[in-house]
């Protein structure tokens, strides 16, 4: 079949359903498809153009969902485990406010944002050449809007190692080594678009890496694949070593942005979110995790005019 064109076995597999779904797509005609020599086929770009459309249909049926709630905010972007943790206070503080999100990494959550299927995204998107975080690529990935940047927290990003560090990892000249199972964060995430900087600059061919192309989407992930014998080393935040008692070779601390819309920062909702975030209370319960630099919380890193 011409990579142009698809037969139902092939838009099966491309969707991820049964066959016999397909057809009850195309009997309903709720599919782009057409008959040729008594087969169904599939335009694949047109294909491509549907799953792009349903997408977008689902994300504004979430969008309007969370607006019928008072305070509903939706967030796309990176992930945190104190940002699940502040969440949470928000909510016993404050159980008129929703913040509903989604962790798909911190390019694809300013995507999101751009397009208006997210109220917020977090980052923590690293430009080597001016050593800054996120605003570099406002103009990039927001072109559309007025976007504020407001830092939550500095945080320290490393490898996660298995007990003992079996392989002596210290650098990323090590993930090379011969018998380690590395696993990585998706693309688009900040951490991966991190890696992908270190290894172009120390000129390391992701070849070379033994499970490059074993993606997870969250740090948990990341050290749970670890912990259960699946990989030795990934990228993740000192938090989830800790809570999960591996050990931990720093690489950076990076900062973790809140990046919104002008109008959307003023919205009740975003304020109860900093409100907590700045409060003694939630410090206290995130405090013995350690490694989290709060002296910049809350401040306006940017604000285009």
């Amino acid at each position: 079949m011409s990579e142009e064109m698809m037969n139902t076995k092939e838009v099966a597999k491309y969707l991820g359903i049964h066959e016999k779904q397909v057809y009850a797509l195309i009997k309903t005609k709720r599919i782009p498809s057409t008959r040729v020599t008594g087969k169904w086929v599939f335009p694949r770009k047109l294909i491509e153009e549907w799953i792009e459309s349903n997408a977008k249909i689902g994300l504004d049926q979430a969008r309007q969902k969370s607006r019928r709630i008072e305070g509903g905010l939706l967030a796309s972007g990176s992930n945190d485990p104190i940002l699940d943790m502040l969440q949470t206070s928000v909510k016993k503080s404050y159980p008129e406010f929703y913040i509903f999100s989604a962790n798909t990494g911190s390019t694809d959550g300013l995507r999101a944002l751009n397009t208006g299927y997210t109220d917020i995204a977090w980052s923590h998107l690293f430009d080597p050449k001016t050593g800054e975080y996120n605003i570099p690529f406002l103009p990039q990935y927001l072109p559309n809007m007025k976007p504020v940047v407001v830092n939550l927290f500095r945080r320290d990003l490393g490898f996660v190692v298995a007990p003992k560090n079996p392989f002596q990892i210290r650098g990323f000249e090590d993930l090379t080594q011969k018998g380690i199972r590395f696993v990585n964060r998706q693309k688009g995430s900040g951490t991966r678009v991190l890696l992908d900087q270190h290894l172009k600059r120390l000129q390391i061919s992701p070849a070379k890496i033994n499970g490059y192309g074993k993606e997870v989407y969250t740090h948990f992930e990341v050290a749970l694949s670890i912990l259960s014998k699946e990989a030795d080393v990934g990228v993740a935040t000192v938090a989830v070593s800790k809570l999960l008692g591996l050990p931990f070779i720093p690489i950076t601390q990076e900062s973790f942005d809140m990046i919104l819309d002008q109008s959307t920062f003023f919205e009740k909702g975003v304020q109860a979110f900093m409100e907590v975030l700045s409060s003694q209370e939630f410090r206290n319960r995130v405090e013995r995790l350690g490694s989290y630099d709060f002296k910049n919380s809350g401040k306006v890193l940017y604000s285009k005019k």
